[in-house]
């Protein structure tokens, strides 16, 4: 865990931190460590004297800013469900959403989260129910199929966001992997 506290902590009271654990954490820190470590190989510099923005990609999708060898920011949070647009999950939304959701869907909150968040939404939600696949989703934009090119856009949107947000966070950007 190589993430400074400024990136890792919500801003929630420091004792949900110190009594519960409640953080960011991340998720795909196997594959950001490989490929960042592989893009240095490539580029035949090391690692430590490089800035990059790693992203994977796909249904479950994480960008990591990863500044001379360690990672110091993650789009995923204390859960898989903060950070990019992804597959089925919502990634970042305003909080109030959830019980207002709960309220206009008559659904608990865990119903909410779980069942609608994490399972409903993303790509799949935005391209009204169509595919979590993002090839199924290029092939109906290309037939214009206009959620599925909207569930793209945003996708791609939220991607170069997060992707500038790191760069500005690191100071430079070297790479992107």
């Amino acid at each position: 865990q190589t993430m400074p506290k400024e990136a890792y902590l919500y801003g929630l009271g420091y004792d949900m931190y110190t009594k519960y654990g409640v953080r960011r954490y991340g998720f795909h820190g196997t594959s950001h460590r490989y490929v960042s470590g592989r893009a240095a190989e490539i580029l035949g510099r090391p690692a430590e004297e490089l800035c990059m923005v790693t992203c994977h990609l796909g249904n479950g999708s994480s960008l990591a800013a990863v500044k001379h060898g360690k990672s110091i920011d993650t789009s995923m949070g204390f859960t898989p469900l903060e950070g990019l647009v992804m597959g089925t999950r919502s990634g970042d939304i305003d909080p109030a959403i959830v019980s207002f959701l709960c309220e206009k869907l008559s659904r608990s909150a865990s119903e909410v989260v779980l069942g609608y968040l994490n399972k409903n939404s993303g790509v799949l939600g935005l391209s009204g129910g169509l595919s979590n696949d993002f090839r199924d989703l290029e092939e109906a934009a290309d037939r214009g199929h206009e959620l599925a090119k909207l569930a793209l856009d945003v996708f791609a949107y939220r991607v170069v966001k997060y992707i500038g947000a790191y760069a500005a966070a690191m100071g430079q950007l070297d790479v992107i992997v």
